[in-house]
Parts: structure tokens; C-alpha cells; sequence
């Protein structure tokens, strides 16, 4: 099991190679479903949040379930 660190707008986030990083996307005031599930690359994790286009009355979040803070990013339209 590795240790990785990265920087993500500002925060260090701690992960190891066996984090599951799951992208999700919902609508209004539902709940989110998981789009993409990455383990072990938060690169590419944010490059898919990123790639995920959401439009008025979507919402989407990039949520790690082993980090203490889960929520990584979420954005709404």
C-alpha cells in the first residue's frame, strides 16, 4: 500500500493506491448516483469530474469514501 499526497484548489489530500474516488451526479434536490468509480489516480478522477457536463438543474460531486473529509468537490448549476 502506497501513500500518496496530492494538491486539489488549495488542500492537501492524503490517499493511498487502493482509494476508490467516485464521481456522481444528480438532479435537483435527489440523491446522486456514481457515474465513474477510479481507484488510485485522483488525477484521473478530476479529469473525469471535469469531463462530466452538467446542466440547469444537475449537480455533481467528486467524494472519496476512506479520506476523514469525503467530499473533495461538488459543483451545481
Amino acid at each position: 500500500m502506497e501513500i500518496k499526497i496530492a494538491e486539489l484548489d488549495g488542500k492537501r489530500i492524503a490517499y493511498t493506491d487502493q482509494s476508490v474516488f467516485l464521481v456522481q451526479v444528480g438532479r435537483g434536490r435527489g440523491a446522486y448516483r456514481t457515474k465513474y468509480s477510479i481507484t488510485g489516480s485522483l488525477g484521473q478522477a478530476c479529469f473525469y469530474y471535469r469531463a462530466v457536463n452538467i446542466g440547469n438543474g444537475y449537480k455533481k460531486r467528486l467524494v472519496c469514501e476512506s479520506l476523514n473529509k469525503p467530499l473533495i468537490a461538488r459543483q451545481f448549476s
